[in-house]
């Protein structure tokens, strides 16, 4: 399994926008299904948005317009920038991996096996 580490989050005012990054040690991302999810405190985890290794993206409907997935091969390395962040995005922040062509059914967290430790975005109003 990929060793993925998240860093950026932190805490901010309903509005404002935060970047998180995940990287990648020991393998190359190059060919991996890619994604975010969070766990909000006291709910299950859910899926935020994925990305192909060609680019192609899927979200979750509430981030949809506000989250941007993306990847940078050549540094290994995964982002999620979140625009307008409101109270209810507040959650413990994961990126995951799968060597394989994204799924239709990858928002769900059991398509995923290599996860990193979880960064927390808490957002206030």
């Amino acid at each position: 399994q990929v060793q993925l580490v998240e860093s950026g989050g932190g805490s901010v005012q309903a509005g404002e926008s935060v970047r998180l990054s995940c990287t990648a040690s020991g393998y190359s991302l190059k060919n991996y299904c890619m994604g975010w999810f969070r766990q909000p405190p006291g709910k299950e985890r859910e899926g935020v948005a994925t990305i192909n290794s060609d680019g192609r993206t899927t979200y979750a409907d509430s981030v949809k317009g506000r989250f941007t997935i993306s990847r940078d091969n050549a540094k290994n390395t995964l982002y999620l920038q979140m625009n307008g962040l409101k109270p209810e995005d507040t959650a413990m922040y994961y990126c995951a991996a799968r060597y394989d062509y994204c799924s239709w059914w990858s928002l769900n967290t059991r398509y995923f096996d290599s996860w990193g430790q979880g960064t927390q975005v808490t957002v206030s109003s």
